[in-house]
């Protein structure tokens, strides 16, 4: 049986441990969160390394791709170093993919329309395929990087603009330790509405769980959001803000989410293959053998 393990900058009260089929081969998935120490994130992945098949690295990004670029988090970069002998991807490989697939699976399958609908991407260049994807079927998509990312009240309203605040903010933020921009352990368990009108004028709220849940006003009535590394709790919470339907990008394990760095683990060690031999090709041909589908969870 293949094991993966994620090892997490989050928080330790999510960790999850499930045995999850795929198709008929069954993977050990394991969710072990640090509570924002590094060292200690470095210290896990050494004494599992050569030991599983694949390693996700969660709580961080290790890449952002942007305008055809991309960039690399140094802080994430010396974590993911050390493991030797054991693949380690951070999802980033299978964002743009597996993102893209949701949207036009939304419409296809489940009578989804974007069109013209107002919607908010709380950070889009950690998901630039899905931020592509509602512009593609012409959703009136804000990118929320400045405003949630940096505190700026500034929002993006093109892709363009979004490509070029990559260009000159991402080769400064990627130097920068992780805990300056992203919730990390405890801190992902802490609510402090920010721009609210932005999350009020959306139907659709996009993105990164952590982000949403630190920043959402206290009511959501009606929103659909499309995320994912969402909780039985957290299903539970955003039920309570009135949510009407939950999209996760990737499928119950267990009854909840994990995040795109889990999944891509998974794939990585049922390819048997380094992370960096597998192109958008392979993982679209995997997702498909595989059956990955979204998890869809209607509140109301």
């Amino acid at each position: 049986m293949k094991h993966v393990v994620s090892i997490s900058l989050g928080s330790s009260r999510r960790d999850h441990k499930v045995v999850q089929d795929f198709c008929g081969q069954p993977v050990t998935i394991e969710r072990l969160g640090t509570d924002g120490d590094r060292e200690k994130a470095i210290q896990l992945i050494r004494e599992l390394d050569g030991q599983v098949d694949a390693f996700g690295l969660g709580g961080t990004d290790l890449y952002i791709y942007a305008g055809g670029r991309r960039y690399t988090f140094r802080e994430s970069a010396k974590i993911a170093a050390a493991a030797r002998r054991t693949p380690i991807v951070d999802g980033s490989g299978l964002k743009n993919t597996l993102e893209r697939r949701v949207v036009d699976y939304l419409i296809k399958t489940q009578g989804f329309s974007f069109e013209n609908i107002p919607s908010l991407i709380v950070c889009a260049v950690d998901r630039f395929g899905l931020a592509e994807a509602l512009v593609h079927v012409n959703s009136k998509v804000v990118f929320g990087d400045l405003l949630f990312g940096l505190g700026v009240p500034l929002p993006i309203r093109t892709l363009t603009g979004l490509s070029r605040l990559a260009q000159v903010v991402a080769p400064v933020v990627t130097k920068l330790p992780i805990r300056f921009f992203y919730p990390t352990g405890d801190k992902q368990f802490i609510n402090t509405p920010r721009f609210g009108s932005y999350f009020n004028e959306a139907e659709v709220i996009a993105g990164d769980f952590h982000f949403i849940r630190r920043y959402m006003p206290l009511t959501l009535t009606g929103k659909t959001l499309i995320t994912n590394t969402v909780t039985a709790e957290d299903q539970s919470l955003l039920k309570e803000r009135g949510v009407a339907t939950l999209v996760t990008t990737t499928p119950d394990m267990g009854g909840r989410s994990f995040g795109t760095n889990v999944l891509e683990a998974v794939l990585v060690a049922l390819a048997g293959k380094e992370a960096g031999q597998l192109m958008p090709g392979d993982y679209e041909e995997l997702l498909n053998q595989l059956q990955v589908y979204p998890r869809i969870t209607r509140f109301s």
